[in-house]
């Protein structure tokens, strides 16, 4: 059977949330409200039609560790990824800077949702990510790929050192800031990494979230809310 892929982003418009994380945060650990929070996750998972049950978050840490996941209501402790085969259910990741990584074999029906953050993504999240989908069912030249909104290229100054460093373990992230300093664009080493494995289908947003106002980052000016992005299957009709 073949599936259609639903992915979505959030902007920082539309939800309950007091400054400075006004209005929709998404994130649960940046020191919003509770209720904020909680009211925020109720609209999105109706919005979509997934409703509360039938969305799976994370507690994200910058590891390498990726969950498999059968069922939604929950909150997956100590992980950076999530993979089901299970339709309508929706894997959540949250991010203000951090690459969103959405995955899909609608083929096979297989997903994964990855947060790629500087950490994360030089440990090897994605390649983790891909691994486990494979494990589940999925097939590398039947995987496609979305990198959502992230901190671009010029508006993610890093030392030197750290630069080095990153571009050793993902090679292409490294690039130069308008300034001529050192800076990296993860979503360009995530994306050479990808290829290396064998996916070809990989589309980038182009917004920088840095830049964007609509956006959170975290690097313009924290505290600050999180986005979501979700990927789930509809079975095609």
């Amino acid at each position: 059977m073949m599936f259609r892929v639903r992915r979505v982003t959030t902007t920082r418009a539309g939800g309950v949330s007091k400054p400075p994380y006004a209005t929709f945060n998404l994130g649960d650990h940046v020191g919003d409200d509770p209720a904020a929070v909680a009211a925020n996750r109720r609209r999105l998972a109706t919005a979509t039609g997934l409703g509360t049950s039938g969305v799976v978050w994370m507690n994200q840490t910058h590891s390498t560790r990726v969950a498999v996941v059968d069922h939604g209501g929950d909150i997956v402790d100590d992980t950076d990824g999530l993979v089901t085969r299970t339709p309508s259910l929706g894997v959540a990741v949250v991010t203000a800077d951090c690459v969103p990584v959405l995955m899909a074999d609608a083929r096979h029906g297989v997903i994964g949702a990855v947060h790629a953050g500087r950490v994360g993504a030089a440990g090897g999240i994605v390649p983790r990510a891909v691994q486990v989908m494979v494990d589940a069912g999925a097939q590398v030249p039947d995987i496609s790929v979305l990198l959502g909104p992230a901190v671009s290229g010029p508006n993610y100054e890093v030392p030197e050192q750290m630069a080095d460093e990153v571009e050793r373990l993902l090679p292409g992230s490294r690039t130069r800031t308008p300034r001529g300093t050192s800076g990296l664009d993860l979503r360009a080493g995530i994306a050479r990494q990808l290829r290396s494995l064998g996916v070809t289908a990989i589309d980038v947003d182009p917004r920088c979230t840095y830049a964007d106002p609509n956006l959170f980052s975290h690097r313009r000016g924290a505290p600050t809310g999180r986005l979501a992005s979700l990927i789930w299957l509809e079975p095609a009709p």
